[in-house]
């Protein structure tokens, strides 16, 4: 009983949690901070009645009992935020007083509830994503205490190089991480809110729609029968899927459990199989449109301020370079050990139509919204109502037609009724103010949908499996950013962000390339447990500012930042789109790391490249528009790069290469992608490019050579 009573909960959590946030996000009924509470604190509940306090206590009637009541108090500390904050509830407020306007003044109830609230934060984060984000909270909270406690106290002052500031007491401490809206209720869950966790939805709902399969079906139409064509079929599959998922777990185990037995069947080793879906998977973040939700993220945090389309711009030749080395060490390898086709090739595979129409239709409508600059949730609800609308008509959908009409006769009729009886044009309304209001009552409609969907017995399943699978993939995401926040909070009370960046340009000096190996390690190792996203957040809050300093192109310097942290899914030992690859095929954990790292390397490159060579970003040293020729010597030299890595990392070109040949290749590889060579104020760029060109040539005319004497010197068949 009380098992079906916490599975219940469970579900009305779920549907509550992704039904508010998209409500919220279009109308805005709540105070900014009241919006947040009710995200996070439904995030929280969930964690705790999900996640256990340890794998091997899952079950345990005593933990499930004190699990309940931890969500029951997260519930009810965020619930106080929301009533001490909402004007509704101000006969509840301490002495008349909003919670915002008793900043520092707070009274002994807030800072208990706030203290509680904190400690629960730390332990949701810790149970979804592991240790290292809660300690890395932690350290900066005690840093601040600490700090504060030295002067207070008259102990001992910390050392320069630990950064000392003026820090705060403990009640300031509750108040900035948990009370106020700089903390747990600040930045992080708020990119959190708008961006990230509305594309989780977006994400589970295109795959409820039948869009999945599409992509693999035409993956596999165009690909299937080439060499190593279920390898391709992967990364092309990945790539599209990625772009509008955005998630590398997600990316590997939905993909993955279509391609992975494919490339198995194909003579792929279990682990090449599982190393090629999580290096395709894990670029999957770095393609536009959606691009893991960094793109709309980047719109909040890149100074000065950029566009959804400068974004896109800038992301689109690095996405294309990433997934055209993947391809090339793919075929290159296929060739190598001689993975063509299973048997007789296959006939051509029939793709359905209504399928690609739901893939193109999402796609469609998502970048339509975003380059009519209407505001990213704005766009993502709006596509989500397309691919809605265009579910209740599948047939797969197991509705006889009265019911179908309905489902789509609820949307049609709820969004023609908003639309006349609630919307006010005015008679010289523009042709986009119309629009924006049909968009509008298309969403009440879409909300309408969404209600007959959960009501109806035979579509109730999918609506609802959905809603539970986005408020899964989502609830460590909300920990964790509220996680983040108390480090925001901490960073942006006391200024350490700007002592820290100095720190660190004092170390490097006017050493840029320093610089970055420094961000790339930070990057790397902090999202090995943490969701790329976050990751994300944190480096750029951290970090950010560094790279502008030092003569770095805003956009450029966040772009570099949000690769590393996507990178680090396929970066071992802790490589998580390889694990989930690898439990699909069944193979060695650490060999699919490893492979995956291989395959995905030149991911390492692109970042470095085009911070030095910025017309891989469309744009010039200035950061305004690249004119062709520049774009077009860069693309050319890096894609030059690129072939020559693929060469030296799978053994092939022509026929198999041999040790020197590969090691000439990579040594071509390194000339061509790493930054121009300035010794004693003298740029060696234009010498290293033209030598590693000759070095590519060399390679290819050595193995040529070689093939054609292989094939000459063949038997005749009898």
């Amino acid at each position: 009983m009380f098992e079906r009573l916490r599975g219940f909960s469970v579900t009305v959590l779920s549907v509550a949690l992704c039904l508010f946030t998209l409500a919220e996000v279009n109308y805005n009924w709540l105070q900014p901070q009241s919006s947040l509470a009710v995200f996070v604190g439904i995030g929280l509940m969930l964690c705790y009645l999900t996640t256990p306090i340890h794998g091997k206590l899952k079950g345990n009637k005593f933990f499930s009992a004190f699990d309940t009541v931890l969500s029951l108090a997260a519930g009810a500390c965020c619930t106080y935020v929301v009533v001490q904050t909402e004007p509704s509830f101000k006969t509840s407020w301490a002495e008349g007083i909003s919670l915002a306007n008793r900043a520092g003044i707070e009274t002994q109830t807030d800072f208990f509830v706030g203290l509680v609230g904190l400690i629960l934060v730390f332990e949701a984060t810790r149970r979804s994503i592991g240790l290292i984000v809660p300690l890395l909270a932690l350290a900066f909270v005690m840093h601040s205490w600490y700090c504060h406690a030295s002067v207070e106290y008259n102990w001992a002052e910390m050392p320069a190089w630990l950064l000392p500031h003026a820090g705060q007491n403990a009640r300031d401490i509750v108040s900035t991480t948990f009370l106020q809206t700089l903390g747990v209720f600040g930045p992080a869950a708020s990119v959190m809110f708008k961006y990230v966790f509305l594309f989780v939805v977006f994400g589970a709902f295109l795959e409820m729609s039948g869009a999945t399969q599409f992509i693999i079906d035409f993956a596999e139409k165009v690909f299937g029968n080439s060499p190593g064509g279920p390898a391709k079929v992967a990364v092309l599959g990945s790539g599209l899927m990625g772009s509008l998922s955005g998630s590398a777990v997600a990316n590997a185990v939905t993909t993955g459990s279509f391609t992975i037995p494919m490339m198995r069947n194909a003579g792929f080793s279990p682990h090449i199989a599982a190393g090629i879906t999580a290096a395709a998977a894990s670029g999957g973040a770095l393609v536009p449109p959606v691009m893991g939700a960094g793109a709309y993220m980047m719109l909040e945090l890149v100074q000065p301020q950029v566009t959804f389309l400068d974004i896109a711009k800038a992301a689109l030749i690095p996405a294309v370079l990433y997934y055209l080395s993947i391809f090339l060490i793919v075929h290159f390898y296929s060739r190598k050990v001689d993975v063509v086709a299973v048997g007789e090739k296959k006939a051509p595979k029939r793709i359905s139509k209504f399928e690609a129409l739901v893939f193109f239709g999402a796609l469609g409508s998502l970048v339509l919204l975003l380059l009519l600059r209407f505001s990213p949730f704005k766009a993502v609800t709006g596509s989500l109502m397309v691919i809605l609308v265009l579910s209740a008509l599948r047939k797969e959908l197991p509705i006889s037609a009265i019911p179908r009409a309905l489902a789509v006769g609820s949307f049609f009729v709820a969004t023609l009724l908003y639309y006349f009886l609630v919307v006010e044009l005015q008679p010289d309304a523009s042709g986009r103010q119309s629009f924006e209001a049909w968009l509008a009552a298309g969403i009440v409609g879409m909300f309408a949908l969404l209600t007959f969907g959960i009501a109806h017995p035979a579509w109730r399943s999918s609506v609802v499996d959905a809603l539970k699978r986005s408020a899964k993939n989502g609830v460590s995401l909300v920990a964790a950013s509220a996680c983040v926040g108390i480090i925001i909070g901490v960073v942006q009370q006391t200024g350490i962000a700007t002592d820290f960046s100095a720190v660190i340009k004092g170390v490097v000096e006017t050493n840029l390339f320093l610089a970055l190996l420094g961000i790339m390690a930070c990057s790397i190792v902090l999202g090995m447990g943490v969701p790329s996203v976050v990751c994300y957040l944190l480096m750029a809050t951290l970090m950010g500012s560094l790279l502008g300093e030092l003569g770095v192109i805003p956009l450029a310097a966040h772009l570099f930042i949000f690769y590393f942290g996507m990178m680090s899914m396929v970066t071992p030992p802790v490589a998580l789109a390889a694990y989930a690859s690898a439990s699909i095929a069944d193979a060695p954990i650490m060999k699919t790391s490893f492979a995956a790292f291989r395959f995905s390397l030149a991911g390492f490159t692109l970042p470095f490249m085009f911070v030095y060579r910025p017309e891989l970003l469309l744009m010039n040293p200035e950061g305004g528009p690249a004119e062709f020729m520049p774009v077009l010597i860069a693309v050319s030299l890096a894609v030059a790069g690129i072939l020559a890595l693929a060469v030296g990392i799978a053994g092939y070109l022509f026929t198999d290469a041999r040790v020197v040949t590969r090691v000439i290749a990579l040594t071509s590889a390194a000339m061509l992608l790493t930054p121009d060579v300035t010794i004693s104020g003298i740029n060696y760029g234009v010498a290293t490019n033209i030598a590693a060109l000759v070095l590519l040539a060399v390679t290819g005319w050595l193995n040529w050579s070689r093939s054609r004497s292989a094939n000459t010197t063949k038997p005749a068949p009898v």
